[in-house]
């Protein structure tokens, strides 16, 4: 898959493509549906598909310090739209002048004269342009003027609930992480850097990483977790008992996520771990002595141990 930044970046002598539009955060079911119906209709075409995203996310362009919380880093994202066979993977910056683009501007300027669209595939709730005034009934319009054609699958829904991110965004900051995993159709996933931390688990018998995430990052609810820990370089995932919170038994205020990697003994100091979140344990408690967090945090470990079997 070919990577642009702006779409600018076609090449010269770039032939027709098949383009989707989105931010794409999560990569969830229903950006997998929409992906992969443009994916098989570049095919069809005998075409190239470009899958169009942005950042930063517009939201913190049109309403700075509005940014969603992240599902999926950059990173991330790259590698699961490559997955679904995308041709080119084009992120576009999205600035201030951007977000003043008109709809009818967006279409000619971005689709038309770099991308050379022969097929526009977006979700039936599609927006585009200065204020979100470009609908789906708009980009056909524009389509049938500039010679381009619209496809608008229906969103992907499952027992009436419609996948979304802002769907998923609310799971994860309910704590529901199999909610979360059914709508994205894998565990949510949170990544970060171990950094020290106050050692008290150490101290306590069950040595964690302390993990240092992107501000924007969409952590669950305060609990405990049963998680897997996926070390960079390394096939087997460890399996990981993971509490986020303030650990209120010792009057904490900073919020944490500490993963308590089972079966493992070494250094994960400077590492940069993913955990993918499997089911949410329990909620935080504040124990007044040290012996029944211990025997709790135990109890943790071999729920944790089964939940992952």
């Amino acid at each position: 898959m070919q990577r642009w930044r702006g779409y600018d970046a076609a090449p010269g002598g770039w032939g027709r493509s098949v383009v989707t539009i989105g931010v794409f955060d999560g990569v969830h079911k229903g950006h997998q549906a929409t992906i992969g119906h443009a994916v098989a209709r570049a095919r069809e075409l005998g075409v190239k598909s470009v899958v169009l995203t942005f950042d930063p996310h517009p939201a913190e362009v049109v309403r700075p310090g509005s940014h969603p919380a992240v599902l999926t880093e950059p990173h991330r994202k790259a590698e699961l739209i490559e997955t679904l066979g995308a041709d080119v993977l084009c992120v576009m910056p999205f600035t201030p002048e951007v977000s003043r683009l008109s709809a009818e501007a967006f279409v000619h300027d971005v689709l038309v004269e770099n991308l050379h669209a022969a097929l526009v595939v977006v979700g039936d709730n599609f927006r585009f342009g200065h204020r979100a005034a470009g609908d789906v009934a708009l980009l056909e319009r524009l389509g049938r003027t500039f010679g381009f054609a619209v496809e608008a699958p229906p969103l992907v829904a499952e027992s009436g609930t419609v996948f979304s991110s802002t769907y998923i965004r609310s799971c994860v900051d309910a704590g529901d992480v199999a909610a979360a995993a059914a709508a994205l159709g894998r565990p949510h996933r949170l990544e970060g850097v171990v950094v020290r931390g106050d050692q008290r688990g150490r101290e306590l018998g069950f040595p964690t990483a302390n993990l240092l995430c992107h501000r924007n990052a969409a952590v669950p609810a305060d609990g405990v977790y049963a998680a897997r820990m996926i070390r960079r370089g390394q096939r087997q995932p460890l399996a990981a008992a993971v509490s986020i919170g303030t650990n209120p038994t010792f009057s904490g205020r900073e919020r944490r996520v500490e993963a308590y990697a089972l079966d493992f003994d070494g250094d994960l100091y400077g590492e940069r771990l993913a955990l993918d979140f499997v089911a949410h344990l329990r909620g935080q408690t504040r124990f007044d002595s040290i012996e029944p967090l211990i025997a709790q945090i135990a109890q943790d470990v071999e729920r944790t141990r089964r939940a992952l079997n």
